[in-house]
């Protein structure tokens, strides 16, 4: 019997061009912006020698019949290993369904634990593009398997799987801070087949892309990411009142690529000064200041 455990950080994209026309699903992806959490899924992983592939899973202790993201990548990881009986556990810091990339953080903590868990007949890398492959075919997310791989702040330039695609990385990040507010969530297939929407996305986001390439600051991004937002159409009214609320004070919030979801980077007091001041417009509601991670998805522990 094998036990090994995984973190892969959350992710907030800011604005992205949708490039999924390769029929390879390692080349298919993202070109994009965003960033990287302190906070996101931890993935704990038991497997022992069985006579045929089973498992059982479990999202924040709660046995799940739907993970069709890890069921995904337990199947594809099926072909590289003898028959194990698996169980697997899921711990999701982040709000789901919410634009926070934890569908693509527990494909790959998963991955990476699973491949540790059953003698690591894998690389670490062809871990990663099984995590990728399984989210593209599920259509739950384009890039954040790569991004949660590298971790930090930066912009993908060049779409495709980890190994494959390419990204920059913003100066020093080690004085900001993210600040979010969770309403609710939006389905990341759901916008991803959306024809309309998906026009809307490449009508400005590969020109985005590019401009924060040239010239990459925190304030950049903020700004090219509200405009994104506003160009896509899918502010809601809540998110509208909240905008309207810090645009006066100073502070540049956009929305999370795809949730009911505002945030915003900055210096750490300038975010909790934001904090305090959406915590008093919008009662009921928990503003979350956290750090920036800057090491990406590894594993934390294991017991072959």
């Amino acid at each position: 019997m094998g036990t090994a455990s995984a973190y892969a950080p959350g992710h907030l994209t800011g604005l992205f061009q949708i490039c999924d026309q390769p029929s390879d699903p390692l080349l298919k992806g993202a070109r994009g912006s965003g960033v990287s959490l302190d906070l996101g899924v931890h993935t704990t992983v038991t497997a022992r020698q069985a006579e045929a592939m089973s498992w059982s899973i479990k999202i924040n202790g709660i046995d799940t019949q739907g993970a069709f993201v890890s069921e995904n990548v337990l199947r594809r990881f099926s072909g590289h290993t003898s028959p194990q009986e698996i169980n697997v556990e899921h711990w999701v810091e982040t709000p789901v369904v919410a634009g926070f990339g934890s569908s693509g953080g527990g494909a790959l903590s998963l991955a990476l634990a699973l491949n540790e868990a059953t003698g690591a007949p894998l690389k670490r890398l062809e871990a990663a593009q099984i995590a990728h492959t399984a989210e593209i075919e599920c259509k739950t997310g384009l890039g954040s398997v790569f991004a949660a791989v590298r971790g930090g702040f930066g912009v993908l330039i060049k779409p495709g799987a980890p190994g494959i695609g390419e990204a920059i990385s913003y100066p020093d990040t080690s004085g900001l801070r993210v600040v979010y507010l969770h309403f609710g969530p939006i389905p990341t297939k759901e916008a991803l087949t959306n024809s309309a929407l998906r026009v809307r996305i490449n009508d400005i986001g590969g020109k985005f892309v590019d401009e924060l390439q040239r010239h990459p600051t925190t304030e950049r991004f903020m700004r090219l990411s509200r405009q994104f937002t506003e160009h896509v159409g899918l502010v809601t009214p809540k998110l509208r009142a909240l905008f309207d609320k810090l645009d006066p004070a100073g502070y540049i919030f956009t929305m999370a690529m795809f949730g009911e979801v505002s945030f915003s980077i900055m210096e750490k007091e300038r975010a909790e000064e934001a904090a305090k001041l959406i915590e008093s417009s919008f009662p009921g509601y928990e503003a979350v200041v956290v750090g920036i991670d800057r090491e990406g998805a590894k594993v934390t522990s294991k017991n072959p």
